[in-house]
């Protein structure tokens, strides 16, 4: 069984008030080195943030994208550059993904990037190509379960979030599909939309134009309420898709390098705080199909821990590897 309602725990400590800033850091622009490339969601987020954050700061701050390797080059950088709190990078779960997927990092996770901050959630829609018969959860199992091992479904790649939570509904369900795998959920969307593939999971926001433009046809979402941007479509938990619980998306924060100062990392965390407990950001980032997290750093680390450990299970059980 999945629990993720400690995660709305965590939003709700997160737009606390913060604690006082520490005097003289930052006395200079900071580089917030996004983990993927520019115009996606998640570049976008992070730079609705960036220009919130860096007034709360007094100082710039600096987008950097260095896509690639499934966030693990901006990861590397990160991980190797000064502890000083003046380079942070802006990762999503793929972080924890990757440590359970790839058989050698150059950077250890727990040893070598220190938690600031957690920014940001969005669900992902499961959806299927317009032609295919299903128009609710139910349709959709028994079509699964109709055709075993006839159907396909696209993913952004091996273990990317898109295939794992896609397999976890398939496991949930007993359904057997065949995996497609590509280089990026857009192509993966693209190729759903064309009829190449039948179905594939992606991250709302990036699935809402398709879907408003009847291209593919939402099922379910894969957080714990319905999402402001579909909510005629039901969560994955309320349709029997996945377990009780289930609350999963592709979830977004601020890491540092390991032995940054801890006064560095609390005024970072007290800025990201005041930047989710605006009102203006917060109705941004719902534009983005985005709900503010936050939390300590403290509870960063420990949600980060959380999520080892649920998707280390979940990509061993997938079989999924990579170099």
């Amino acid at each position: 069984m999945i629990h993720r309602r400690h995660l709305l725990a965590l939003g709700a400590a997160g737009l606390a008030t913060p604690a006082l800033a520490q005097p003289g850091f930052p006395d200079r622009p900071v580089r917030l080195v996004v983990a993927f490339p520019p115009g996606g969601p998640t570049d976008v987020v992070a730079r609705i943030l960036a220009e919130r954050m860096a007034r709360e700061l007094g100082q710039a701050i600096i987008v950097e994208n260095r896509g690639g390797a499934n966030g693990n080059i901006a990861a590397e950088v990160v991980a190797k550059a000064e502890p000083d709190g003046y380079t942070l990078l802006y990762n999503t779960s793929s972080i924890v993904i990757s440590r359970a997927l790839y058989r050698r990092l150059s950077y250890d996770l727990l040893k070598d990037l220190a938690p600031v901050s957690l920014t940001a959630a969005s669900p992902l829609a499961l959806v299927v190509n317009p032609a295919a018969p299903p128009r609710t959860p139910a349709e959709f199992v028994s079509w699964l379960r109709a055709n075993p091992g006839k159907l396909s479904y696209s993913s952004g790649g091996v273990g990317n979030i898109s295939h794992l939570v896609t397999f976890l509904v398939l496991n949930h369900i007993g359904g057997e599909a065949v995996h497609v795998p590509y280089r990026g959920t857009a192509a993966a969307l693209t190729d759903t939309a064309a009829g190449n593939v039948q179905f594939t999971s992606d991250t709302v926001v990036t699935a809402l134009p398709m879907i408003q433009e009847g291209r593919v046809r939402a099922i379910a979402v894969s957080s714990a309420e319905r999402s402001p941007l579909l909510p005629e479509v039901p969560t994955m938990t309320e349709a029997g898709l996945t377990p009780p619980g289930f609350d999963l998306g592709a979830w977004q924060g601020i890491l540092a390098p390991a032995r940054t100062p801890p006064a560095a990392v609390a005024r970072l965390n007290a800025a990201m705080a005041v930047t989710l407990a605006d009102a203006d950001v917060r109705a941004r980032l719902a534009a983005q199909g985005a709900k503010p997290t936050g939390g300590s750093a403290a509870d960063y680390a420990a949600y980060i821990q959380s999520e080892i450990g649920l998707w280390t299970k979940v990509v061993a059980d997938s079989g999924a590897t990579a170099e």
